[in-house]
């Protein structure tokens, strides 16, 4: 059955009643969690901010860092109360989350609250569940544990209108050894390029101007299809689609960054001057123990090259502390790559243990307080780079496009120029979704400020 035939069996189940998503973790779960509100609607359910208005409440989990999980686990205990309140209401948990037996197995058995637990691969069932749930008063647990099969049917309620998210690949082969995502997100698994470009139309026509494409590896897309296509392939058919104005994409994997997605991204003129590119770590004995299969050479060189075919491209990247057996020369390395580099930006993490993964046996795991040290001392290392980079920008004009407005002044609006620098700036909130010059008059170390010119 498709999911339009399922929606329309079980359209009145949520009439009158009102749903909240929590959603955590990467774009992936982001987008997901637009699919999850797009059938709740075609429910009949009303979206809500309030928990205590809520007749359905989901939570998007990320299993990624331990800190997610647990807090997952802390508002669902928190729940307890409010069920027992409103006897009617229904609780999920999807995502990653409970992809892993063990997880599924606390949750049945110490948060009985729970209604619900699905996965990122059966997210078209949620209809059924929430009505099975309604027939038996049960818990519906229902997982794949690693499913190819990809529902090109699934519509989703985009929470801006000017950009979007565009899944073109699902899962990921390279078994990271501190990474879940293999584990719950299963194995790759790229969409037909024929379904993303008329996707990626058909948002254009309802007024998107920026798509940014997800995969877990988009340098590894199209190795999975009949008739493989490659990712610089596909990002010049993309580039081609009228009404699109800006391209960005995420995430790349060194290992499979090519000369030619370089120069395809050099060459389309809506591809953002923008790389996120992960090294996780500025040690080769660190990288072939998190099984990255690059060296910091050939990231290095890749690097390079891009600086050499895109000048004015902002670099933004994955850092890992604390990883098992992690020397004070190993850091220093990470250290000095950093300096060399000059990353715009860092995602930067304490590692945490993942239970299924190879990195959670290794021995020589890194003391709690050491690595809270090193991680200060890589923050200090990488704020003043951010700032310098920051202030190349001082008095230039940047095109920006405009997502929202200040919480706290509602004539202040912000942006993102085509290099993802954040900006704030005074103007009308008519402008939001739209295209302005803003000259930078100020700067700090994470954000900009200008006016429009």
């Amino acid at each position: 059955m498709s999911l339009n035939k399922e929606i329309e069996k079980y359209a009145s189940l949520g009439k009158g009643k009102k749903y909240i998503i929590y959603s955590m973790g990467c774009q992936m779960n982001d987008h997901d969690s637009e699919k999850i509100s797009y059938i709740l609607e075609n429910m009949g359910y009303k979206p809500t901010d309030n928990k205590e208005d809520s007749d359905l409440i989901i939570f998007n989990t990320c299993l990624v860092r331990e800190n997610a999980e647990l807090k997952v686990y802390g508002q669902l205990g928190a729940l307890k109360h409010l069920k027992r309140i409103k006897q009617d209401l229904i609780i999920g948990i999807c995502g990653c989350m409970p992809q892993r037996e063990n997880i599924r197995e606390y949750i049945t058995t110490k948060l009985k609250h729970v209604d619900l637990i699905f996965g990122p691969n059966n997210i078209h069932k949620l209809p059924q569940l929430i009505n099975n749930h309604l027939q038996t008063g049960k818990t519906e647990i229902d997982i794949v544990e690693d499913s190819r099969e990809i529902l090109e049917d699934i519509h989703y309620n985009r929470k801006y209108s000017y950009k979007s998210f565009v899944n073109i690949m699902y899962g990921c082969n390279n078994f990271c050894t501190y990474c879940i995502v293999p584990y719950t997100r299963g194995r790759e698994s790229s969409r037909e390029p024929k379904n993303i470009l008329r996707e990626i139309e058909l948002l254009a026509e309802e007024g998107c101007k920026e798509v940014t494409l997800l995969g877990q590896n988009v340098n590894s897309y199209g190795k999975t299809l009949d008739n493989p296509v490659t990712f610089a392939e596909l990002l010049r058919e993309v580039n081609k689609i009228k009404g699109i104005e800006r391209i960005r994409f995420m995430t790349s994997h060194p290992k499979d960054m090519s000369d030619e997605l370089i120069y395809a991204m050099r060459d389309c003129e809506k591809v953002c001057e923008h790389l996120h590119l992960p090294v996780q770590s500025g040690s080769n004995i660190l990288l072939e123990s998190m099984n990255r299969k690059y060296t910091v050479e050939h990231y290095l060189s890749l690097i390079d090259k891009v600086k050499k075919e895109i000048p004015n491209i902002a670099l933004t990247t994955d850092i890992i502390v604390g990883f098992p057996g992690e020397t004070e020369k190993d850091f220093q390395d990470t250290l000095e790559l950093v300096k060399q580099v000059k990353y715009d930006s860092a995602f930067t993490f304490l590692y945490s243990i993942r239970e299924g993964t190879i990195a959670a046996k290794m021995k020589d795991q890194i003391p709690d307080d050491l690595k809270h040290e090193r991680f200060e001392r890589l923050l200090d290392t990488l704020y003043p780079i951010f700032y310098e980079n920051n202030k190349k920008y001082k008095d230039k004009i940047v095109d920006v496009l405009v997502e929202d407005v200040s919480k706290t002044d509602d004539k202040i609006l912000s942006g993102r120029t085509r290099t993802n620098k954040l900006i704030h700036f005074k103007g009308d909130k008519n402008l939001i979704g739209k295209f302005v010059n803003v000259k930078v008059t100020d700067f700090k170390t994470f954000t900009m400020e200008g006016k429009i010119v």
